[in-house]
Order: C-alpha cells, then sequence, then structure tokens
C-alpha cells in the first residue's frame, strides 16, 4: 500500500483531504492581508490578483484531491481492486515492487506517490511482444498518465491540439497558471495520442475476431459517409548536413564580404516529403442532406494508407451500428483509392441490408466538365457558355448527353490525351450511378463533400500544415488522432475509453498491418 508526499519526497505522508484542505486554509489567510492591501492601494491591480487568487486555488484544489487520493489508497477495499486489475491484466504480472513517482496534477503541484508496480511474468509472452509494460497497479485505478494525473493529461492535450504549436500551447497555459516546459507538453500530447491509437488498434483487432460489439448510435438513421486526403510535411532521419564550397575570388583567396558568409551552417539535416493522410467523417444528415444539428460527427484519419483508412471506416461503421442504418451515402471526389474499396468496406460492415449510395461530389464532376474544354483550348469567350450548359445538364442528370456532347466537340477541334480523360472520368462516374444528381436531391442525399473538406481544414491544414513545419511520422499520427477527437467533440468519450483499455493492457504500439481492401486485389 503506497504512500502519498506533496512537500517533497522526504516529507512525512499524507494522511486525509481534512488534513490538505486545513493547510489550503492556512496558506489562504496568510495570503489575505497582502492582497488586502495591494487591492487597497491601487484598485487597477484587479486583474493581476485575480490571476493570484486563481492558482492559490488551483493549488487548494490540487492539496484537496491529493488528500482524497491518498484517503482511497488506504481503504480497505482499494487492495481488492488493485489485485483484480492485477490478475484480469492482458498479460500475467508478477507480484511486484514498490516505486516513488513524481506526478503533476491539475494545477500544477507535484506530487510523490509510492505505487506498487508489477512486470509482466517472464515467459509469459512470446518473443514478437516482449517489450510488454508493466503496470503501476495503485496508480491504474486513478487513470494516471506517465508523470501525471487524468485531468492534467487531458488539459494539455487539448491545449496542445488547439493551438498552432507546442510553443503557443505553452504559453496559453503559463497564462492559465499552469507553467510547463515545451517538451513535457509534446510528451503528454504524444502520449495521450498513442493511447488513443492503442485503443482503436484494440478496436480492429477485436473487429477482425468478431469480437467487438455493434453499438446503435446510427440504428434508424441516415448516414453520410465522406472520405478525402489531406497533406503535411514529413521529415526523415538526420544525416549530415553537405558542406558548402566557401566562394573565392580570381586568385583563389576567400571573398571575405560575400553574402552569408557569416551565417552559421547546421551540421545536421533531414529531407522532407509530402504525405497524404487520409481522413473520414461519419454524419447522420437531415432530409436536406444536412449534417443533423445538435449531432456528433465521428471523425478518424490515418497515414498509413488507402487500405488501413478503408478497414478503419468498416470497423467505426460497425461499432456505430451501421447495419442497422436507414441508408448509408458515401461522398468523395474522384480517387480511385476510395472507390475502388466501397464494396469491401460495405461487405465487411455487413451493409448488405442497408441502402448504400453512391455520390461524386457535385463541384468537383463540373470542374471536369471545365478541365475537358480548357483541355480542347477553347478560349474564356466560347468556354464559358458551353461550360454553364453542360454543368446545367451534369446537374439534371444528364451526364450521358454531356459525355457524347463533349466527345462530338472533341472531335471537331482535335482530341487529345488530356481531354479524352475528362471525359473518360465523366463516363465512369456516370456509369457507376455517381452522377445521379436528380434521384439524389429527391431523396434527400448530400450531393457535396462540403463536411469532409471543412474536417481536412480544421483537422489536418489549421494544425498538421502551418509553414516550415515538419513531422516526425508517429508524432503526426498522434496529433492527427488528438486533433480530430477534439474536433469532432468525442473527447471525453474516448479519452474514457483509452483509459479503460490502457488499465488492462499498456501496450501503445498502434501499428498494425491492414489486409487488402481494393477490388483490385
Amino acid at each position: 500500500m503506497g504512500d502519498l508526499r506533496v512537500d517533497g519526497p522526504d516529507s512525512p505522508p499524507v494522511v486525509s483531504p481534512e488534513e490538505t484542505a486545513g493547510r489550503f486554509y492556512g496558506e489562504l489567510m496568510g495570503a489575505m492581508p497582502d492582497w488586502k492591501r495591494r487591492l487597497g492601494e491601487d484598485p487597477s491591480r484587479l486583474a493581476e490578483l485575480e490571476h493570484e487568487v486563481r492558482d492559490s486555488f488551483h493549488r487548494g484544489a490540487d492539496l484537496v484531491v491529493a488528500g482524497l487520493i491518498a484517503l482511497v489508497m488506504k481503504q480497505s477495499g482499494f487492495d481488492e481492486a488493485c489485485e483484480q486489475t492485477r490478475r484480469n491484466y492482458r498479460f500475467p504480472l508478477a507480484r511486484g515492487r514498490t516505486r516513488p513517482l513524481g506526478i503533476r496534477l491539475l494545477g500544477g503541484v507535484l506530487i510523490w506517490v509510492t505505487s506498487l508496480y508489477c512486470e509482466p511474468r517472464r515467459g509469459s509472452f512470446r518473443k514478437a511482444e516482449e517489450k510488454v509494460p508493466g503496470l503501476h497497479i495503485e496508480l491504474a485505478q486513478f487513470g494516471f498518465g506517465k508523470g501525471c494525473s487524468p485531468a492534467l493529461e487531458s488539459r494539455v492535450s487539448r491545449q496542445a491540439a488547439l493551438c498552432p504549436s507546442l510553443q503557443f500551447a505553452q504559453e496559453e497555459l503559463a497564462r492559465d497558471g499552469l507553467p510547463m516546459d515545451v517538451k513535457a507538453i509534446g510528451r503528454i500530447t504524444y502520449q495521450c495520442g498513442r493511447g488513443m491509437l492503442a485503443l482503436r488498434t484494440h478496436e480492429v483487432v477485436q473487429w477482425r475476431q468478431g469480437e467487438l460489439p455493434a453499438g446503435a448510435e446510427l440504428e434508424g438513421k441516415r448516414i453520410s459517409v465522406q472520405i478525402d486526403g489531406g497533406r503535411t510535411k514529413i521529415r526523415g532521419e538526420l544525416r549530415p548536413a553537405a558542406r558548402e564550397a566557401e566562394k573565392t575570388d580570381e586568385d583563389g583567396l576567400p571573398v571575405e564580404d560575400a553574402p552569408g558568409r557569416s551565417k552559421k551552417r547546421p551540421r545536421q539535416t533531414f529531407d522532407a516529403e509530402w504525405r497524404e493522410p487520409k481522413l473520414v467523417t461519419i454524419f447522420v444528415h437531415d432530409a436536406d442532406g444536412r449534417m443533423e444539428k445538435k449531432s456528433q460527427a465521428t471523425m478518424d484519419g490515418t497515414f498509413l494508407g488507402p487500405d488501413a483508412m478503408a478497414e478503419l471506416i468498416a470497423m467505426h461503421l460497425h461499432r456505430l451500428g451501421a447495419a442497422r442504418a436507414a441508408s448509408i451515402t458515401f461522398v468523395g471526389d474522384g480517387a480511385p483509392w476510395i472507390w475502388d474499396r466501397l464494396p469491401t468496406i460495405v461487405r465487411l460492415a455487413n451493409l448488405e441490408g442497408v441502402r448504400v449510395h453512391e455520390v461524386l461530389d457535385c463541384c468537383h464532376a463540373v470542374h471536369h466538365i471545365s478541365l475537358a474544354l480548357a483541355a480542347m483550348g477553347l478560349n474564356d469567350q466560347e468556354r464559358m457558355p458551353l461550360y454553364r450548359e453542360h454543368r446545367k445538364l451534369l446537374r439534371n442528370g444528364q451526364w450521358r448527353r454531356v459525355v457524347e456532347e463533349l466527345s462530338g466537340l472533341a472531335e471537331l477541334v482535335g482530341e487529345n490525351e488530356k481531354t479524352a480523360t475528362e471525359i473518360a472520368y465523366l463516363r465512369k462516374h456516370g456509369e457507376a450511378g455517381r452522377l445521379q444528381y436528380p434521384t439524389f436531391r429527391k431523396l434527400g442525399l448530400p450531393m457535396g463533400s462540403g463536411a469532409i473538406e471543412s474536417s481536412i481544414r480544421r483537422v489536418i491544414n489549421l494544425r498538421l500544415k502551418n509553414n516550415g513545419m515538419f513531422w516526425r511520422e508517429d508524432h503526426a499520427e498522434e496529433m492527427l488522432q488528438v486533433r480530430a477527437q477534439v474536433i469532432s467533440k468525442r473527447w471525453d468519450e474516448r479519452v474514457k475509453a483509452m483509459r479503460q483499455h490502457l488499465r488492462y493492457d499498456r501496450r501503445t504500439d498502434w501499428k498494425w498491418e491492414p489486409q487488402a481492401m481494393s477490388i483490385k486485389a
């Protein structure tokens, strides 16, 4: 049974919340005369005093929380709960030994806890799983992360996800009375992201094995599934920087006043490449094809490729109970990686009994009319009337006429590869039934991909695509997951599920090998 200390690792252990509340009351009464005097001398200092009073009460709240934790850890039933957790862990655990740990609470107070740490029993797991972490049994009951309380982990991670950089998050947290090192903010945020990704991978494995329960959130609802990709710069491994040759004059002597000669050159550098994270948003739409008010979308994304994205979509549709939905509408642009995988998604998510519609985003479709006309070499005065006429025809569902007339124009002006590609694009999606816009309007289905375009902007572009920003691939995936849960307003739900999962399996290796999802495979 562990001890909890507040004033230092060698200070007396905390006994009860009454004790820590009394300590806070004494600190409060000691500061009160100074606050009275300063505000009386200069009322304009109220804003400054407001921050001080708030910070004091934050400390008081942490002291009370520390007392409550210490009290619970001394209760008899707590030992039984710890033993139950040890027995239910994913791998057999040894009896363990006590370890002292420093943990920061939501208000910034650092506490020292002596907790029982149980390592996995030797020989109880395969070689491929040798790096299986153990468990701080007592801390797991409260949902503590590594070095931070659950509320602090949530607060810091959300702030880091909402701000454009970790430095801005550090500044905002400091203004709120929570000064932290920027590296600590990054460590906590990526730790939270890894936990969420580990939960997601666990759900994928459960779903593959037929053990993931189907929910009822989407039962009887009209669902829209919109899919697209964004862009993010991923940095490679560090390598020695190539040395630049020093500029010399005609005599071979160094040019001392050469521009940039005194500039400090980095010893190491890295290569960066654009990567396309895939993103999906699943939401309930109304009779006009718009997202229902007061409903919550489900967002998810990954850098692992189109097969992984398709498998995640199938898993989420099963998890949310889409097999009992009234209808499901898949909306996207013309990217082949989306449409080639829809039949597999429908099959694996057991959607055969649901009305499934495939819709090519109308704006993308009419844009390809413009591209076809432009490829014919027509000027603006010739192209715009034709574009408006064929746009109207396409929106009225007459895609065959559009294809025929564009093909006829191409023959007159001389067909080229670019024109043929655009016409083939419209013919392909028309024959697949994705251009039946009058029918879609009559059924009240969404005809545009505005929801996913907005999600790409809010989830990826505003956080992962800033100028001069380069990401390690793992950190990009972790931040993408954290940001998606914040923007979709599913944060509390997923964090709760993550802590429940990590209580019985602390592995955070979230990568998995996706199965082939394309019909071409």
